[in-house]
């Protein structure tokens, strides 16, 4: 996919993010319909060609319609050579940051390394080679220590 509508993708990914997913029209929704459909399709077609992009292997998304109230979310684990990256979209209750990443060392790795956050406004703003670069910059981050 171009960087072009990687971009729209992100730009749109954000608007959707950036209101309550788990209400439409003033009910309450309790499964995947309308935006929030929407936002777990988006969210995988992003996340697939963004795996495509960081030159992962064994790339695996998955999404999550979420309960009643929730945004549901979506998500990318993929590995390089040596270590990988975790990613996970959604609307975190009550803040703005909508992206979640960090390393992590095999794909059943389900702790990884520092949690790092983008914004609703970073991820609407940001272009999609600033992203890019940010998250080949976990290749460096797969020798993580953990405290016992």
């Amino acid at each position: 996919m171009s960087v072009k509508s990687q971009e729209t993708n992100m730009r749109r990914l954000a608007e959707l993010l950036g209101h309550d997913l788990g209400n439409i029209h003033g009910d309450w929704e309790s499964g995947p319909n309308g935006d929030k459909k929407t936002f777990l399709h988006l969210g995988k077609v992003f996340l697939r060609a963004l795996a495509k992009d960081l030159g992962l292997h064994n790339a695996k998304i998955l999404s999550n319609n979420g309960g009643i109230g929730t945004s549901g979310e979506c998500s990318l684990s993929g590995m390089w050579e040596s270590g990988g990256v975790y990613l996970c979209l959604s609307q975190i209750a009550g803040g703005r940051n909508v992206l979640l990443y960090r390393s992590i060392r095999s794909a059943k790795d389900h702790k990884g390394g520092c949690n790092h956050f983008l914004s609703h406004r970073d991820f609407a703003f940001m272009s999609y080679p600033a992203l890019l670069d940010g998250l080949l910059a976990l290749r460096k981050d797969t020798a993580y220590e953990r405290a016992a």
